[in-house]
C-alpha cells in the first residue's frame, strides 16, 4: 500500500546481484506507475523507464526535448510503487559534466537503481533512427567521470550507452565500450546491434555486464530471452512495448466507439474493475482507512 517497503539501497543491491547472477535481467518499460506494478506481478526482474516513452507520453518526439525534471518526476513515481529495481534512461545527462553530475544525484534521490548515459550529440535522436551523431570519445569519457564522481551510493549502476555502431561501425562501438569501461562505467549498453553475432562481438570484448535493447521496429533482430542468455547478455530492456500495446488498443477502441456509438463490444477486451483494484491494492487502503477512522484512544 502507498509506497514500496524496500529502500533504494536494497533495490540497487538487488539489481547488482541480478546482473552478477548469470540470470538474464528482463526490464520491460513502464509507461506509468500502474504498469510498473503489473510488471512486478508478472514476475520480471526489473523495470525500465524509457526516455522515448516519457517524451511520447507528453506528445513529444524523442529528440532531447524532455527535461531532467520531467524524467526524474516520472522515475520517482515509478520507483515509489515497486520493489523492483528501476533503470532510467537519462539520455545524454541533460547537459555538460556538471549537469550530468546533478542528473545522477537527482535520480539517486528519487529511488532509481541506475541510469544509462549515451554518447550522442545533442539534439539526440532515437537510437534506431538515421541521422544521429556521436560525440568524441573524450567527451563521453568526461561524462562518465562526472557521473562516477557525483554518485554517492556506490550501488547505483552507471551504464554507458554507445550509439556508434550505426554511425561509425561495430569496431568503433567496441572500442568506445572498452574506453567507457575504463572511465568507470558499470555496464555497457550497445545500441542498435544488428543481430546475435554483433552482440557476441561486444560480449567478447568487455568484462562488465552488457545490456541489450529489444525494441520493436528497430535495427536489431528481436532475440528471445533464451538466445540472449546463450549470448551472455546480462540485461534486456523492452522500452516501448507496453506503450505501443496500450496505444494500439486505444486507437482500436476509439475507432469502435466512433463507429458503434457505444463501447459495449469492447468490454471483454478491457481490464476488469476487480483486476484494476487488485493492482491498486484497493482493499488494503480501505482496511487501513477503516482502522484509522474507527480508532478511539483509551
Amino acid at each position: 500500500m502507498l509506497h514500496t517497503t524496500t529502500t533504494a539501497a536494497e533495490r540497487r543491491a538487488r539489481f547488482r546481484a541480478g546482473l552478477a547472477s548469470g540470470t538474464l535481467q528482463r526490464l520491460p518499460g513502464a509507461p506509468n506507475p500502474l504498469a510498473a506494478r503489473m510488471i512486478a506481478d508478472a514476475g520480471f526482474e526489473g523495470v525500465y523507464l524509457s526516455g522515448a516513452v516519457v517524451a511520447a507520453d507528453l506528445a513529444l518526439p524523442d529528440v532531447g526535448l524532455t527535461t531532467l525534471t520531467e524524467v526524474a518526476g516520472r522515475a520517482g513515481q515509478v520507483a515509489r510503487v515497486t520493489d523492483l529495481p528501476l533503470l532510467v534512461d537519462a539520455d545524454t545527462g541533460f547537459g555538460e559534466p556538471l549537469s550530468v553530475a546533478r542528473t545522477v544525484q537527482v535520480l539517486e534521490d528519487v529511488g532509481a537503481a541506475g541510469c544509462h548515459l549515451e554518447d550522442q550529440e545533442n539534439p539526440k535522436r532515437c537510437g534506431h533512427l538515421a541521422g544521429k551523431h556521436v560525440r568524441p570519445v573524450e567527451a563521453m569519457e568526461r561524462t562518465i567521470a562526472a557521473a562516477v564522481r557525483a554518485r554517492r551510493d556506490p550501488g547505483f549502476v552507471l551504464c554507458a550507452r554507445t550509439d556508434a555502431a550505426a554511425v561509425e561501425g561495430p569496431d568503433a562501438a567496441i572500442e568506445r565500450a572498452r574506453r567507457y569501461v575504463d572511465a568507470g562505467a558499470d555496464m555497457i549498453f550497445a545500441e542498435a546491434m544488428a543481430d546475435a553475432a554483433a552482440f557476441a562481438r561486444v560480449r567478447a570484448a568487455i568484462d562488465v555486464p552488457l545490456l541489450a535493447n529489444m525494441t520493436e521496429f528497430g535495427r536489431s533482430e528481436l532475440l528471445t530471452a533464451a538466445q540472449l542468455t546463450d549470448l551472455g547478455i546480462d540485461a534486456v530492456i523492452y522500452p516501448v512495448t507496453l506503450l505501443r500495446l496500450a496505444m494500439g488498443a486505444v486507437a482500436d477502441g476509439l475507432a469502435a466507439l466512433a463507429a458503434d456509438g457505444t463501447q459495449a463490444a469492447l468490454v471483454g477486451r478491457m481490464q476488469t474493475r476487480d483486476e484494476l483494484y487488485r493492482f491498486l491494492d484497493y482493499d488494503a487502503y480501505a482496511t487501513f482507512d477503516d482502522s484509522v477512522a474507527g480508532f478511539r484512544p483509551e
